[in-house]
């Protein structure tokens, strides 16, 4: 389902960054998520609180040993090239 129409956003996406052990804001920062008109930000925070209530990033490194490690890793590394390109840009 999209959560942000804005910025096209779906609740996998949310979901998966959650399940990585990013908060809502380190989200909003990566996704855009909730940047534009600010309508999908309850919905947005609801799926990040239902995702860190029920998966927790300990239980998803036991079910999937490297995987949550390896989209963490993949996450800071868009994070670092979207900031070396907003640096380059400058």
């Amino acid at each position: 389902m999209i959560v942000c129409v804005c910025r096209r956003v779906s609740d996998r996406e949310i979901v998966r960054h959650a399940k990585a052990g990013l908060g809502f804001d380190e989200i909003q920062f990566e996704l855009g998520v909730a940047t534009q008109c600010g309508r999908c930000e309850t919905c947005a925070r609801s799926v990040v609180d239902q995702c860190n209530a029920a998966h927790p990033v300990a239980a998803l490194c036991a079910d999937m040993p490297g995987q949550a490690i390896q989209l963490a890793t993949q996450i800071t590394e868009g994070r670092a090239w979207q900031q070396s390109q907003l640096s380059v840009a400058v």
